[in-house]
C-alpha cells in the first residue's frame, strides 16, 4: 500500500492533469520511444515556440484524468512510452508539428488525441495536421470577403476615367 504523502502527490497531478485537459482545446498523445534527447529538445523547443504544453506522462495518472470524461475513449492506446501535446487555443498546432516530426522519425508514433473535448483517431489527427495555420486561414477568408469589393472599385473607377475622357474631348 503507498503511503498517505505519495498518495496525495498521484492525487494532485491527476486533478492537475485533468484541469489541463478540460481547459485546452485540442491534444495528441504520442509513443515517442527511441526519439534522441537532442532530437526531443528540438520538438519540445519548437512546441513550446507554438504555444503547446508537451511533457511526459504515465498512462495509469492520464487514465484517471480522463475517467468519467468524453475523453475515456483515449484509455485504449495508453500502452507503452505515452507523452501528452496540449493546446489552449489552437486547434491544429500540435497536430502539425508531431505529425511532421513523427514523419522524418521512424519510432515515434501519434496514438490519439482529441478536439474540443471529443476523441479523434490518428487519420483525422493527420488531416488536421494537413490544414494550413490559422493565420493563412483567415487570409484566405479575407481576400475573398475583398475581391468583391476590389473588382466594384475597379469598375466604379474605370467609370471615372471613361466619363473624364469623354469631357476632354
Amino acid at each position: 500500500m503507498p503511503n498517505a504523502k505519495v498518495l496525495e502527490e498521484k492525487k494532485a497531478i491527476v486533478a492537475s492533469l485533468a484541469e489541463k485537459l478540460q481547459n485546452s482545446v485540442a491534444g495528441v498523445i504520442v509513443d515517442y520511444t527511441g526519439t534522441s534527447v537532442a532530437d526531443d529538445t528540438a520538438l519540445r523547443k519548437e512546441l513550446r515556440e507554438a504555444g503547446v504544453d508537451y511533457f511526459v506522462v504515465k498512462n495509469t495518472l492520464l487514465a484517471r484524468a480522463i475517467e468519467g470524461t468524453d475523453l475515456e475513449g483515449m484509455k485504449e492506446v495508453l500502452e507503452g512510452t505515452t507523452a501528452l501535446a496540449i493546446s489552449k487555443e489552437d486547434h491544429v498546432c500540435a497536430a502539425r508539428i508531431l505529425c511532421k516530426f513523427a514523419e522524418s522519425h521512424e519510432n515515434f508514433k501519434v496514438k490519439s488525441g482529441y478536439l474540443d473535448g471529443k476523441v479523434i483517431d490518428t487519420a483525422m489527427i493527420e488531416s488536421l495536421a494537413k490544414l494550413p495555420s490559422r493565420e493563412v486561414l483567415l487570409a484566405t477568408v479575407l481576400s475573398a470577403f475583398q475581391a468583391p469589393m476590389a473588382s466594384f472599385a475597379r469598375a466604379v473607377q474605370a467609370i471615372v476615367d471613361k466619363d473624364g475622357e469623354a469631357a476632354a474631348e
